[in-house]
């Protein structure tokens, strides 16, 4: 009895901890999240976060689909003049970043408009690179609203001005377990930040 109640001690803390974390990320960032093409501000570069096409069972991301909606209307609609498409490049056989660049040139946006990130492995990543490697700091970071989020929040811990651009929301029936893993990477990112003052290494851009 005394190691249940123990156990359920250090998981009611662990639960208060995780929703602390994601209520801090929310609160410094709301200012910063922005829902509306018209009302976000022009920057020079859209930093577009890398997701998957497909999902598990071969159908289209949904995620993946209205962030490349979401980067070819800002682009249009003249509020960014280039595109940094920051993912995954694990293996031969998969690779986010050449994925987005032939869906948005399917919407009409031309090659030399984008620049690759093949090294983007997560956000924390996406975000160090696109200011260090390419020396961006004016940037509009492409993404769902709370995925954004966390990005801006690691973003401006580091004095980058990053704001963000929300992508049209997935349904909560198909993004259950995106959401729950966001939940879990937020306090991640703070632990990163403020305990293990985790240092991303900056390498050169692999190409595919």
């Amino acid at each position: 009895m005394k190691y249940l109640k123990a156990f359920f001690i250090l998981f009611s803390i662990a639960i208060g901890l995780i929703i602390v974390c994601n209520v801090w990320v929310s609160q410094e960032t709301e200012e910063y999240i922005f829902t509306n093409s018209q009302t976000v501000a022009s920057r020079p570069t859209g930093l577009v976060l890398g997701t998957s096409k497909r999902v598990r069972d071969g159908n289209e991301n949904l995620f993946f689909k209205y962030r490349i909606a979401a980067a070819a209307q800002l682009f249009q609609a003249g509020k960014i003049k280039h595109l940094i498409l920051s993912g995954d490049n694990s293996s031969r056989y998969y690779n986010e970043p050449s994925d987005m660049k032939n869906a948005l040139m399917l919407l009409g946006i031309p090659e030399n408009a984008m620049t690759l990130d093949y090294a983007g492995q997560n956000t924390f990543q996406s975000v160090v690179r696109c200011h260090q490697l390419y020396n961006r700091d004016s940037v509009i970071v492409i993404s769902q609203a709370f995925h954004g989020a966390r990005a801006v929040f690691i973003a401006r811990h580091y004095k980058f001005p990053f704001i963000a651009y929300a992508a049209q929301d997935v349904p909560w029936q198909a993004s259950i377990q995106t959401r729950f893993r966001e939940y879990l990477a937020r306090p991640k990112a703070i632990l990163d930040i403020y305990l293990l003052q985790k240092e991303e290494t900056v390498f050169d851009n692999e190409s595919e």
